[in-house]
């Protein structure tokens, strides 16, 4: 590798990096926003615990942000070099566009084998942890579901509204007890209460004093021509508040994506051995099915590094713009039109004789096509 060969890929490795930290960037505070920041304010996890999780979505997102950072990098740095006329000084030297390209190729191999490595290892390992270390993180702290002065809905069949809390100790307790169309069938209100958690049901057992309930009609509660039945009492039984469908959400069923490549291949070969039922043979096909468009698509996104970084050659130099959001919104309408097309196979999922899992490779092929066609059009100017 010459002092040029080092230069390029220097420049386009620099703006690779810039590229894939910022969409990575982008895609972390989106899960952090959706997931991770309403429990860190309610105070469920800590700051450090935060931090760690966030960490964890590291490889998540990097498997996303490595084929749009490659394209832009790529199309940042050239399109900069052709504007300069430096594509044209090379070009006078008497070097052919695939020779200057040579840098641009070799980090697109290496990219892409960083990019295989994320998908079947790192990002499965990590995405599996952290919704482990999630779900554990909340279960430390289940009082932390109750939080001030907001109305929580996430119980089945229940809104909660606390005015103070102290520890397990709640003051101004108001519950709405909802039917299955989600209407309010009784009303209690309370001075003050107690939050016990039932670790072995997953349950916060609620007991309230000085409660004043109001049942309404249970076929027309809405119906406020008839007073509701009020109630008043010194100590109220205790009321389950099941966390079931809050643990759930922390600690989702393991998909087939976050398995690693290793499990993703046992699983296949679980499905051909496992002994078919007679009619079930369509529904073992498609089991095998998911699993080879799962094994596929990582292959294929790990390919699209280097296959972006192929075609973001002849583009830069044919676009000759410095104006880093004419390159990105480029960057950006490739990449989305690259994922569109794979999720349109991915539909195909229920029709095994299309062949969806080998129709993956074809949005690449089609990106190595088109930047063939493309270099031969700057070879011959």
């Amino acid at each position: 590798m010459n002092l040029l060969d080092r230069y390029i890929f220097k420049s386009v490795l620099g703006s690779c990096l810039a590229a894939v930290g910022l969409f990575a960037f982008v895609l972390l505070l989106g899960n952090a926003l959706r997931d991770l920041l309403g429990h860190l304010l309610s105070g469920q996890i800590h700051l450090l615990t935060f931090g760690w999780l966030l960490a964890l979505l590291v490889p998540y997102a990097i498997s996303y942000a490595l084929p749009m950072g490659m394209l832009t990098g790529v199309l940042l740095t050239l399109g900069r070099l052709s504007a300069d006329s430096e594509i044209t000084a090379m070009r006078a030297a008497g070097l052919s566009l695939s020779r200057i390209a040579r840098p641009i190729i070799l980090l697109g191999v290496l990219g892409a084998t960083l990019a295989l490595h994320v998908n079947l290892e790192a990002m499965p390992r990590a995405r599996v942890q952290y919704h482990r270390e999630l779900a554990t993180a909340i279960t430390a702290n289940p009082l932390g579901f109750i939080v001030p002065r907001t109305f929580i809905r996430e119980f089945p069949g229940f809104v909660v509204y606390v005015g103070q809390k102290q520890g397990p100790v709640l003051g101004d307790f108001w519950l709405w007890e909802l039917d299955d169309q989600r209407r309010v069938q009784r009303l209690v209100r309370a001075a003050s209460g107690r939050l016990d958690y039932d670790e072995a049901e997953h349950i916060l057992q609620l007991t309230l004093t000085d409660a004043q309930v109001e049942v309404r009609h249970e076929e027309r509660p809405e119906d406020f021509t008839e007073p509701p039945l009020v109630g008043t009492f010194g100590r109220t039984e205790s009321v389950p508040l099941r966390l079931h469908a809050l643990f759930s959400r922390t600690s989702p069923r393991l998909k087939l994506k976050w398995l690693t490549h290793g499990d993703l291949r046992a699983e296949a070969a679980r499905l051909a051995a496992e002994p078919v039922l007679p009619g079930g043979e369509a529904a073992r096909a498609a089991e095998l099915l998911k699993v080879r468009l799962t094994l596929q698509d990582k292959f294929t996104t790990a390919a699209a590094v280097f296959t972006f970084a192929l075609i973001g050659v002849p583009l830069g130099i044919r676009v000759s713009r410095r104006e880093t959001s004419a390159n990105l919104g480029i960057a950006v309408l490739l990449a989305l039109g690259y994922y569109f097309c794979t999720v349109m196979v991915n539909w195909l999922d229920r029709h095994p004789a299309w062949r969806p899992d080998l129709l993956l490779w074809l949005p690449n092929l089609l990106l190595v096509l088109l930047a063939w066609r493309l270099f031969r059009q700057l070879e011959r100017r």
